[in-house]
């Protein structure tokens, strides 16, 4: 086994357990959104430490259900993803080219002499 497929597959190992340790672990288990997001989180905690608070502006859209809220981060997610797959295999690609270029000026060279 190469040491890149070591690597991955420990990469793998390794968001395969972030992903499933705190399911197998109860982690949330004594909340009523035991996965929310971070922003439900700071809201709660905001609202007990100062009840009184009021937001300094408010959202500019409200998504009519948590489902529809949760699909526009997936998608949102998804395009950064794309992004920057396009990024890394831009770059991937400009190097392997660039690597054959030399590749192939050195056969010439060699094959001129």
């Amino acid at each position: 086994m190469s040491r890149n497929t070591r690597i991955n597959a420990l990469l793998l190992l390794a968001v395969a357990a972030l992903a499933v340790l705190p399911l197998v672990l109860g982690l949330g288990d004594h909340k009523e959104e035991p996965f929310a997001g971070a922003d439900a989180e700071a809201e709660t905690a905001i609202t007990e430490i100062e009840p009184d608070y009021e937001p300094w502006f408010s959202p500019l859209y409200e998504p009519p259900s948590g489902e529809i809220e949760s699909a526009l981060f997936a998608v949102q997610a998804a395009i950064g993803a794309g992004v920057l797959a396009y990024y890394f295999g831009l770059r991937r690609g400009r190097r392997q080219g660039a690597e054959r270029a030399v590749a192939t000026a050195r056969r010439d060279a060699s094959e001129g002499d």
